[in-house]
């Protein structure tokens, strides 16, 4: 079983949101089962948990773990395909984000259109690495950090755009023979909260505009 895998296909998609298939997944990601132990899980007869089994197992979303003899029956046991499951932009093509539509370095939904992108490419790419059975060259950092007022924030990320701008300079080799293309992407965004709490002196309220000079571009 995967960690996690990318849905692109729509119809999968559209199978996978459907609750009572949500659950039968979310089941079977803790571990194998019949048809007749989801049954009793989530209150549906046998008959229609087999139904949507077949929708899930048709879509690549379950498949089959191994079989066993109850009585006169045989049973087949299913699991997920993996453990969670996030749906590519490509599910929906014709309305998927294009970052490269507008450029606002201070827009959280150019952020988010920037996001959609990377599950996108990088769903598309473990795809691609997984047919041809080859390992995927990734690297992510994770991390929090907490200012003390909005101006350290906006210096932060001034130091940041030209340190990975710097960066950049330095090891970008746009006619290396044989060398291949990366795409980074950096983000900087409010943690979300459990619980909400009053704003803080220097924090716009989320209705008012947010208004600053545009930082750098990265590379220049």
């Amino acid at each position: 079983m995967l960690d996690v895998t990318v849905i692109e296909d729509p119809e999968a998609a559209a199978v996978s949101l459907d609750p009572v298939r949500a659950r039968l997944l979310a089941e079977l990601a803790a571990g194998p089962a019949s048809a007749a132990m989801l049954a009793g899980r989530v209150g549906l007869p046998r008959q229609k948990v087999n139904y949507h089994l077949k929708a899930l197992e048709r879509h690549g979303l379950v498949e089959l773990s191994g079989e066993r003899r109850k009585g006169n029956v045989t049973e087949r046991l299913m699991r997920a395909t993996a453990a969670s499951y996030v749906i590519s932009p490509l599910a929906l093509a014709a309305v998927q984000p294009d970052p490269d539509r507008f450029r606002d370095q201070l827009s959280a939904r150019w952020m988010l259109a920037l996001g959609a992108r990377l599950v996108r490419d990088v769903g598309t790419l473990i795809t691609g690495a997984a047919r041809a059975r080859k390992r995927l060259a990734t690297f992510a950092l994770d991390g929090e950090v907490r200012f003390a007022s909005a101006a350290d924030r906006a210096a932060f990320v001034e130091e940041l755009t030209a340190g990975v701008g710097a960066l950049i300079r330095k090891y970008d080799a746009p006619d290396a023979e044989g060398g291949r293309e990366h795409r980074i992407v950096v983000a900087v965004h409010p943690k979300v909260r459990d619980e909400p709490v009053p704003e803080t002196a220097g924090d716009p309220a989320p209705s008012e505009p947010v208004t600053s000079r545009p930082a750098p571009e990265l590379g220049q």
